[in-house]
């Protein structure tokens, strides 16, 4: 796990007046609701109005996220959980998650948090999604992210 280089702290966002949809994905339950809390954690906190949809994995994301965005969303929260087996389906969903993302970011020029995570093992998620003695809250930078974007684009729509 590589964490260098990221923030010592996430710097607080003023998220009001933007609507946010967390989309999120429901395997790897434990993993996923720890990453859904801290992205509502840093939501919350920032003033922004938010909804929680969930779809069955990380591979329908992408749709979801799009339709979000599409109807009046200024900013998508992205994530799931995948974790290597033994089998190419790993690589598969992986890269259609977020090749997915990427095209729907572009295409409807607006923010997706990108809080996918691809593991080798269900320890790595632990160790990933904010929960108590976790190393890393990947939910809550996703949240984080997809917020500080839409603002930026917010500001750059009023010059």
């Amino acid at each position: 796990m590589s964490g260098a280089g990221a923030p010592d702290a996430l710097e607080p966002i003023d998220g009001t007046g933007l609507t946010v949809v967390v989309v999120a994905g429901t395997w790897h339950e434990e993993i996923t609701d720890g990453l859904i809390a801290g992205a509502e954690r840093v939501l919350t906190g920032s003033g922004a109005t938010y909804s929680i949809v969930r779809v069955p994995g990380s591979f329908e994301l992408p749709v979801a996220s799009k339709a979000a965005l599409e109807n009046g969303a200024d900013a998508v929260v992205a994530l799931g959980v995948i974790i290597r087996g033994g089998t190419p389906h790993f690589e598969y969903v992986s890269a259609a998650a977020t090749d997915g993302l990427t095209r729907v970011a572009l295409d409807t020029g607006r923010p997706v948090g990108f809080g996918v995570l691809t593991l080798d093992d269900e320890q790595q998620g632990l160790d990933r999604a904010g929960l108590p003695g976790s190393k890393e809250d990947k939910g809550a930078e996703a949240a984080h992210a997809a917020l500080a974007t839409a603002v930026v684009l917010r500001g750059l729509a009023a010059r």
